[in-house]
């Protein structure tokens, strides 16, 4: 088996940063009134900035195929060029379509030969089943390199126009037309942007980081949907798809809106996540004073401390000193966001060799968790 280094780390965030009181803005005003709810997540998830692909004249400036061509590019240069890819896996909670797939389109785009492709589906944490593939595909030795890729582009399914037929629905059922918070949650939480590794059999460049190991767990055996769109949850808590649905209620419904069931989220999102950290550490005997640097992609800082108080209750804490996160001012990319808070940690010029960095990645939509143990080699 051979090892596999992480030998390039790049991002693309779209256009400039929008600050708070620009975001209704951007998104758009549902039902000529503003959001009562924004000022409450925005206090409680204390983001600052993220990126949208709207123009300062509201007009879409990229789709997420693009961001994420625009990321892979600035792994390229002359002394590795778009050709010599081998494999491109690209994991996404935003696809711009249902098919192609997201890597097929942004293979579209890159017009770099003949590769194989691979599109894990699911939310934040496709972006790390992206990167396991290429991972095992490298170390098998299938493939000498493989380039792996989160990103998102949810901006589009935040939009006002998303939700107008909903509201006009209620309207003329002479109810009140306020969307549910479930519903208007997620429109104040996340960023657009694409983030992207280059994977090698070999220990090049400046700062390789070796993947030691990856893990995987689900509790969707136990637990019930809890981030959704395409879909509407019934009172049972079945997930009933767009599909059964008829055409007219699509919009009515706001079904391809993303939605948030926020007390199942509260409940379970951290106790789960700590469960299957102390799992992975156990199965690879690594105890939490090894870990140098730790990367919780964490949606809001509302759930930090609670986070490090779960992480001492079962016995695993890291202590916060060691903690490394950029929420606050490039917003909550999902599939993503772990890629760009490697990228920033490579470039801020605090690693030395033998360091070792956890990647923590949770996925609400029915409570999926990775986990990585990367090494500076």
């Amino acid at each position: 088996m051979k090892d596999v280094f992480i030998t390039r780390i790049s991002k693309f965030l779209p256009n400039r940063p929008i600050g708070n009181d620009e975001m209704e803005e951007k998104l758009g005003i549902i039902n000529k009134a503003e959001s009562k709810a924004r000022r409450i997540v925005l206090r409680n998830n204390q983001i600052k900035q993220r990126y949208y692909a709207i123009d300062d004249n509201g007009d879409i400036t990229h789709n997420n195929a693009q961001l994420t061509k625009e990321a892979i590019s600035l792994l390229c240069d002359d002394t590795f060029k778009p050709e010599q890819i081998e494999l491109i896996s690209c994991g996404t909670s935003s696809p711009d379509q249902i098919l192609p797939s997201h890597a097929a389109m942004v293979h579209g785009f890159l017009k770099n030969g003949n590769v194989e492709i691979n599109s894990p589906s699911g939310a934040c944490c496709s972006g790390m089943n992206a990167l396991k593939y290429g991972f095992l595909s490298v170390k098998s030795g299938q493939t000498s390199n493989a380039v792996c890729t989160g990103s998102e582009r949810t901006s589009a399914w935040m939009k006002a126009d998303i939700f107008q037929q909903e509201v006009e629905a209620l309207v003329a059922l002479e109810e009140t037309p306020i969307l549910s918070f479930n519903k208007e949650f997620l429109r104040w939480m996340l960023s657009d942007g694409a983030g992207a590794f280059l994977l090698q059999n070999e220990p090049k460049g400046d700062l390789p980081l070796k993947i030691e190991w990856m893990e995987g767990y689900s509790y969707a055996h136990e637990m019930e949907a809890c981030m959704y769109a395409g879909a509407d949850k019934t009172a049972d808590g079945y997930l009933k798809p767009w599909s059964e649905f008829k055409s007219d209620e699509w919009g009515k419904k706001s079904l391809f809106a993303m939605k948030q069931d926020i007390k199942l989220l509260g409940e379970f999102i951290l106790k789960k996540g700590v469960e299957s950290l102390k799992k992975a550490l156990g199965k690879h005997k690594l105890k939490p004073e090894d870990i140098d640097f730790y990367l919780p992609h964490i949606s809001s800082y509302y759930f930090k401390d609670s986070l490090y108080e779960e992480m001492k209750e079962q016995g695993v804490e890291v202590p916060m000193e060691k903690w490394f996160l950029n929420l606050y001012k490039i917003g909550n990319v999902g599939a993503g966001s772990i890629y760009i808070m490697l990228e920033e940690l490579r470039n801020a010029g605090i690693l030395k060799k033998g360091d070792k960095i956890l990647l923590s990645v949770p996925e609400s939509s029915r409570f999926s968790y990775a986990v990585a143990l990367v090494t500076v080699y």
